[in-house]
């Protein structure tokens, strides 16, 4: 899978994409911001922002760099930074007044003297090195787990991170606990002879490295512009009230979905207008239970005791019932509303929407008629096959005798003599 804009296949180099969201691995930058400020001029082009923002290994690592450098670096383009005492190869994925806004989104302080800087533009030669470094990602991965195993480590290596230069690796692992690594790092030091810096992540951000096409269709969120990670409960799930099941409600992470919490607020706000206190109401029939809440129609579903029907209920006529609770009044009945089943509409062109209707046992049903119908008109012409031979000899039925007794009774009919036409016909040839 490539790049919709550029066309950019996994872990090419793209030529001039503009595309806004970019590719989903390789080529493009994932996890990118539209820089909706590009082409806007400024007053003041001394107080630009020199400040880019710089991406590595696919887009899953960002960081802010000082552009201390003449050049004027463009979205797209591969430089060389600091790295830990070296340097490192990364994309240019935003530059000019955006940066600033996120740099305050995530809090960073742009006179911070500890902002590293932009070197040079890359080089043939640094991408050759890095290249050649980011091939020895796989093999250290398959080792440092095997290492890691030896030592009966309770951890997960989850990827190896080495830097443009070869000087430098960060391992990522998932731990539940505290993890001693001291052991290990010596072992990986001496194994692949670099510096070794230990990271630990959650399940979210491992979900967010390797990436993934969620329930929905689309690709995972968190590959791709989800940057923060907020806690989700179950209680945003009773709140919008879907069934609490967890292999639905869980995302490829293990975790509860991160898009629970995006309509949380929505469904909030729908659920003030209905009342508090409002589980049991008595009526003549008994005491009714409620069972569940309508959002979008407004409407609260309730059983009587000893019957399995539901009675829906509108906001207003809950509020009623209650308050006369309060004031020890009791109604005769609940008075629910008619809800529509769902039917197809006729609309005025007359077609009716069908979608969703047709089920796969309809088809079968269909497909049977076919053949049955297929076989019986197969079984007739096979009946008339055999009936013809020995009808050659007779003459037809309601043949020329008929027609001469109909039209006089003369009884012959002459040979090359056609029918009178039928009188409308004849009115036509007047």
């Amino acid at each position: 899978m490539g790049c919709s804009n550029c066309g950019t296949a996994n872990g090419g180099k793209p030529s001039g994409c503009k595309s806004n969201g970019g590719c989903s691995t390789g080529g493009c930058n994932r996890l990118n911001v539209y820089d909706w400020l590009a082409n806007l001029p400024f007053s003041d082009p001394d107080s630009s922002c020199r400040i880019v923002e710089v991406s590595f290994n696919k887009g899953s690592r960002k960081d802010f760099y000082r552009n201390t450098t003449t050049h004027l670096f463009e979205k797209g383009e591969m430089v060389s930074v600091e790295g830990v005492s070296g340097f490192d190869v990364g994309q240019v994925t935003m530059t000019g007044e955006m940066v600033r806004l996120q740099m305050k989104k995530k809090d960073v302080d742009e006179r911070n003297p500890e902002i590293k800087k932009v070197l040079r533009r890359a080089s043939d030669k640094d991408l050759e090195i890095m290249q050649q470094n980011k091939s020895r990602e796989r093999d250290a991965l398959t080792r440092s787990r095997a290492i890691a195993r030896q030592l009966k480590l309770e951890m997960k290596m989850s990827e190896v991170e080495i830097q443009a230069d070869g000087r430098k690796a960060t391992f990522f692992y998932i731990a539940d606990d505290r993890v001693d690594f001291r052991e290990l790092i010596k072992l990986y030091a001496g194994e692949f002879r670099l510096k070794v810096e230990m990271r630990q992540i959650g399940a979210r951000q491992e979900a967010a490295k390797v990436g993934g096409i969620g329930s929905c269709g689309r690709e995972l969120c968190c590959s791709t512009w989800l940057g923060d990670f907020r806690s989700v409960n179950t209680t945003a799930a009773r709140y919008q009230n879907l069934s609490i099941n967890q292999s639905k409600l869980s995302g490829q992470c293990g975790r509860l979905k991160c898009c629970l919490n995006y309509e949380l607020d929505t469904y909030l706000d729908a659920l003030q207008n209905f009342p508090d206190n409002a589980e049991t109401l008595q009526v003549a029939k008994g005491t009714a239970i409620l069972i569940k809440k309508d959002i979008f129609k407004n409407l609260m579903w309730y059983v009587l005791p000893d019957s399995n029907k539901q009675y829906p209920l509108t906001i207003e006529r809950v509020r009623k019932i209650r308050q006369q609770n309060l004031q020890n009044v009791v109604p005769d009945n609940l008075e629910p509303v008619e809800v529509s089943t769902g039917k197809p509409k006729e609309d005025e062109s007359g077609f009716v929407d069908l979608v969703g209707q047709i089920s796969l046992k309809t088809l079968e049903k269909a497909d049977r008629k076919k053949k049955h119908g297929h076989h019986h008109k197969h079984g007739q012409r096979e009946a008339q096959t055999q009936q013809q031979p020995g009808q050659a000899g007779k003459p037809p039925q309601g043949g020329g005798q008929g027609r001469g007794n109909s039209q006089g009774g003369s009884g012959k009919e002459k040979e090359g003599k056609t029918p009178p036409p039928p009188p409308s016909q004849r009115g036509r040839r007047r």
